[in-house]
């Protein structure tokens, strides 16, 4: 089948032909070099132009919180943007008396406790324990006040942790007024509360399983709902304000630019590589020839890329595009999970494929019809799945590399083997894939059906033109008056008010149309029915 669209990375010469006596493989091979070749040289040999980093390009409220050595870290996160890291450093120590004044001597949390500590003074009035439920007493810190009923006020999450959170801090939220707000303010007894310390709710209660049932529900009740809130508090103000945007648009910008000249070059490289490869084919078997065919195809090839301009130019858009969203959407991802850097290499190669796969789809530029246009288009999608699939196993041969202690003596072999084993499987895939789209029973009898209904509606066109000719070829004046009698007839036909004015009305129509009647023009039909030898005789 002779295919597709000239823009398509896959696009095979319109005079392709395999030869019937021709290894199959060798046929395969030869309609579908090119695609093997380009997605080989965009995917692995242009990706130095594209760093992927773990994590993505943009820090995230979840991802900068996986920064950092011990338990639940992530060591290979770091931070993207040097100011946010500068930020994180310059949050000053939490015990300094600057910071304890301000979490502890905060207007919120002295005005909470002072208002109750009034009415309980004036009237009695005690306050309930949010955590155990009993009623507490403002005591003071007399030495002998006991300590389960005195109440004092607790900062739901724990003031340090809020100080701490890397989060928090890149959020550029105040840890004073996060810590003091009313939603984290709870008053409970002094026992409980020193004993908790800096410890974080769910901490604290994995440590202490002695604790009552009741008032472990409740503890925990009251820190999902405050770090719920806390948690919205961060997003709003983070992914809203101007920081945020300002380095995704950055991000975005800077890997549509490296898509964009990943796909181009790419685009210049295989018009070289192929016009090198004719020089050769019909070079001498002297080196002198040789390295002369090699010079003249590279200038061919650059030459042809500069002819085709245009589609250079296409080719950057179309991964400008797909960079551009493709960083968009990792960002995205990135405020819920962490991606890896394998992921983020599926996801920005993924978005290539599916860009120009609408591109044909939609627009259709080269105006291809449908079934070439799905063709097209289902093949980039295949050759996508195939650089994705060798992208996946790329990362799972250096996984697998990383537990043999052997490689560490050969560190270069890390990154050579496992991008040897992902081109080898992309580059097997795609030529798999793109096989049995054409040739596989499936997808032959969908492309057959395509074909058949596209053949129908040729015919029916062929038809319908030569119709047209022969109307063309009728009087217009003649048809117009027999239309008119015919219209005129049918309302005189509709109006007749008896059988007498309708036999009247019929033969002054036929004799009109020179229709001869069937039992003769010399004789009525009574006296024609009435002659058993009549034979009734039908003209044309």
């Amino acid at each position: 089948m002779a295919l597709v669209e000239k823009n398509f990375v896959s696009a095979i010469g319109d005079d392709f032909n395999p030869d019937p006596n021709d290894n199959v493989k060798d046929s395969i091979f030869k309609e579908y070099e090119r695609v093997v070749f380009q997605s080989l040289i965009t995917s692995f040999g242009l990706d130095f132009f594209i760093q992927d980093r773990h994590g993505g390009d943009v820090d995230t409220i979840h991802n900068v919180r996986q920064i950092g050595d011990g338990s639940g870290k992530d060591p290979k996160m770091k931070y993207k943007s040097s100011a946010n890291e500068s930020d994180y450093a310059n949050r000053g120590d939490y015990k300094s008396a600057e910071h304890q004044k301000g979490y502890r001597g905060h207007k919120t949390f002295r005005q909470t406790k002072r208002e109750a500590k009034d009415a309980y003074l004036e009237t009695g009035q005690t306050v309930e324990d949010e955590y155990t439920g009993e009623d507490l007493h403002f005591l003071g810190n007399s030495k002998n006040a006991p300590t389960h009923i005195n109440a004092e006020l607790d900062h739901v999450i724990a003031a340090k942790s809020i100080h701490e959170d890397k989060g928090r801090v890149l959020s550029g939220l105040k840890g004073y007024d996060l810590a003091n707000d009313p939603d984290n303010l709870k008053f409970t007894n002094a026992r409980l509360n020193r004993s908790m310390g800096a410890d974080e709710i769910p901490d604290y209660i994995e440590r202490h399983p002695e604790l009552p049932e009741d008032v472990k529900q409740k503890m925990l009740e009251h820190y999902n709902k405050s770090k719920a809130k806390y948690e919205e508090k961060l997003a709003k103000e983070y992914y809203t304000s101007p920081k945020f945007w300002a380095d995704s648009g950055k991000a975005a910008a800077s890997l549509g630019a490296k898509m964009g000249l990943r796909q181009a070059l790419g685009f210049v490289l295989t018009e070289v590589w192929f016009a090198v490869k004719d020089a050769l084919a019909v070079a001498g078997e002297k080196l002198e020839e040789k390295l002369s065919a090699i010079s003249e195809g590279i200038k061919q090839g650059f030459a042809s890329a500069k002819e085709k301009f245009g589609e250079v130019i296409a080719k950057f858009g179309e991964g400008a595009i797909s960079g551009i969203i493709s960083s968009l959407m990792t960002t995205l991802i990135n405020t819920f999970a962490t991606t890896i850097k394998s992921v983020v290499t599926i996801i920005r190669q993924a978005w290539a494929s599916i860009v120009e796969a609408t591109k044909i789809l939609i627009f259709n530029p080269d105006q291809l019809p449908f079934d070439q246009r799905l063709l097209a288009a289902t093949k980039i999608l295949a050759t996508g799945a195939a650089v994705v699939i060798g992208g996946v196993v790329q990362g799972s041969v250096h996984a697998a590399l990383l537990k043999l202690p052997l490689l560490a003596k050969f560190p270069d072999l890390l990154d050579i083997i496992p991008t040897f084993a992902g081109a080898m499987c992309t580059g097997f895939l795609t030529v798999t894939f793109l096989y049995f789209i054409d040739n596989d029973p499936f997808g032959g009898f969908i492309t057959k059906q395509i074909d058949n209904t596209i053949a129908e509606y040729k015919r029916q066109a062929q038809l319908f033109r030569e119709y047209a000719a022969k109307l063309q070829q009728l009087n217009i004046e003649k048809f117009e008056q027999e239309a008119e009698m015919y219209h005129d007839l049918a309302i005189d036909l509709e109006y007749a008010t008896n059988d007498d004015v309708l036999n009247k009305l019929l033969k002054k129509a036929t004799e009109q149309l020179g229709i001869p009647t069937p039992w003769g023009e010399n004789r009525s039909l009574n006296e024609f029915m009435n002659d058993k030898k009549s034979v009734l005789r039908f003209e044309a």
